[in-house]
């Protein structure tokens, strides 16, 4: 597996990831090539590396305001879950948003998705409260969730993006 940052040609590919995933965030295409773009945006990509063709396996995408960011969306195609890929994008987000000066990461979750809400807690996200009625088809609850990673100095001193 690989995690590289987004390029012109993944938009297909991130865009079939999020419709087999019902609890990703249902974006257009056209929403992952405008955070990219964004100066404050990150999207990454993870590859599957297969020997006769390696394909998008899953992605993240953040979006930073100062030193915050938001976690806007994540999917694991259903085929290459439970192997660490989603793991995977998010020590790769943080490390992207410790260079950029960003000290806490927030995100929403769905109340239902207790696998994902235990995996965030895993690498050290923290409940902060609940939102109701959130999400929509189907309506539900969202659980707001923050992680500290405080940049380090030698990470801040390179050049922004």
């Amino acid at each position: 597996m690989k995690i590289r940052p987004f390029s012109d040609d993944d938009p297909a590919a991130i865009y079939s990831i999020q419709l087999k995933c019902p609890q990703a965030a249902h974006w257009r295409m056209e929403d992952y090539f405008q955070l990219a773009h964004d100066p404050f945006g990150t999207v990454l990509v993870a590859k599957w590396m297969r020997r006769i063709c390696p394909r998008v396996a899953g992605f993240a995408a953040f979006h930073r305001v100062m030193d915050e960011a938001e976690l806007r969306n994540m999917a694991v195609d259903p085929l290459h879950q439970r192997r660490g890929i989603a793991r995977a994008l998010l020590a790769a987000g943080i490390l992207e948003l410790q260079a950029n000066g960003v000290s806490r990461i927030f995100l929403e979750v769905r109340a239902s998705n207790q696998q994902a809400i235990a995996s965030y807690a895993s690498v050290g996200f923290n409940s902060l409260h609940t939102r109701r009625d959130y999400y929509h088809d189907p309506a539900e609850d969202a659980v707001v969730m923050a992680c500290n990673i405080t940049p380090s100095p030698e990470l801040t001193s390179r050049p922004r993006r």
